[in-house]
């Protein structure tokens, strides 16, 4: 069977940065639901920050230089996309938005897609459904239902009495992803966090990712 092919979109602006670390886990935990699905997968991940002048130049223009252009087809092309940005003044970022602008406002129509963010605070975190949702739906995306919001203080924590822990949301989207690119619905019950289970704090998890 032809792997399933899916794309992480990156905003994050630093390097190392906490937006991609995210987005690595959300692909790790949609990986291992589709492999539970018996399903091959190809993971591409697409770095903004790479591409932030083709990004300008292709919004005056309206011409996509080639990196750009190779890395819309990836999107348009996906079995499933996985959309992660920083917040920025209480929405997503310039560049992610732009990203987004310059692709064709059809050419996702259908498309799973698993929306996330990472902030300094969680009052932030109802940006990712009263910004970053009615983007992909606009878009007519199939939006999967758990949307991950990542705050400093979410990383090595695991969550309260009313709330999951950070690995706990990771694992149910990328199980929610994997369910519609798969074209079966999420399975139900407890949610096992399992390896992906957030015990290392947050600055010793962003240092490891350092060369």
């Amino acid at each position: 069977m032809k792997p399933l092919k899916l794309v992480v979109v990156s905003a994050g602006l630093s390097r190392p940065s906490s937006t991609r670390l995210l987005a690595d886990r959300l692909a790790e935990a949609t990986e291992r639901r589709l492999a539970d699905g018996e399903a091959a997968v190809e993971v591409r991940v697409v770095e903004l920050r790479d591409l932030a002048g083709d990004i300008a130049n292709a919004m005056v223009t309206g011409f996509p230089a080639a990196a750009l252009r190779e890395a819309i087809e990836a999107v348009t092309e996906a079995d499933g996309v996985i959309a992660v940005t920083p917040i920025f003044t209480a929405s997503y970022s310039g560049l992610f938005k732009s990203f987004f602008d310059v692709i064709d406002n059809t050419a996702l129509t259908g498309k799973p897609v698993l929306i996330a963010a990472t902030g300094g605070t969680a009052r932030h975190s109802l940006a990712l459904e009263h910004a970053l949702r009615p983007l992909f739906v606009y878009l007519r995306a199939l939006v999967v239902p758990t949307a991950v919001y990542a705050a400093s203080e979410d990383w090595g924590t695991g969550g309260d009495a009313r709330t999951d822990g950070l690995a706990a949301r990771v694992v149910r989207a990328g199980g929610e992803l994997a369910g519609l690119m798969l074209r079966r619905p999420p399975a139900a019950g407890p949610i096992d966090a399992g390896r992906l289970d957030d015990v290392v704090p947050f600055e010793q998890q962003l240092a490891a990712l350092r060369p």
